[in-house]
């Protein structure tokens, strides 16, 4: 799977290891920045940049890191047909794409540590929509999106 990356400087060293371990598990990983740790850099950039590549068709699904994710994940959230959500263990991250046909998944660098973001996202990475009533609601989903971009 391709997979797109982005973060700000709180959490630069996080996404390395993480675009490593997916790497060595056959993913092809994209990174959308920051790079720099020193910079004080706005996350809404990097989760715009993110979610707009996985609209575009560039990556299939996003990774997006900031202090606790929820910055992050509330700005590629503004682009219509994105489902990103914060998910700080490997539960949430399972029925986050089980039931929501989430499309990327986003952390908090002062939340969790490299190993459990590891698990996080394998866990992620390895679950499948489950449709039905669930596709149901990603369609009300949908609809609210379309309400509320005329």
């Amino acid at each position: 799977m391709k997979i797109g990356f982005g973060c700000d400087h709180t959490a630069v060293d996080l996404k390395k290891a993480l675009m490593e371990h997916l790497t060595e598990r056959g993913h092809e990983c994209v990174d959308y920045g920051s790079y720099d740790p020193q910079a004080k850099d706005n996350y809404p950039e990097f989760g715009l940049k993110v979610a707009e590549a996985i609209k575009a068709g560039e990556v299939e699904k996003g990774v997006l890191i900031c202090g606790t994710g929820v910055g992050i994940s509330l700005a590629a959230n503004k682009v219509p047909g994105i489902r990103a959500c914060v998910c700080s263990e490997p539960y949430t991250a399972k029925l986050t794409v089980e039931h929501n046909n989430a499309n990327i998944i986003a952390m908090g660098a002062r939340v969790v540590g490299t190993e459990l973001a590891k698990m996080i996202v394998d866990t992620f990475f390895e679950a499948e929509f489950q449709g039905g009533r669930h596709a149901e609601r990603i369609a009300m989903i949908a609809d609210i999106e379309k309400k509320y971009s005329r």
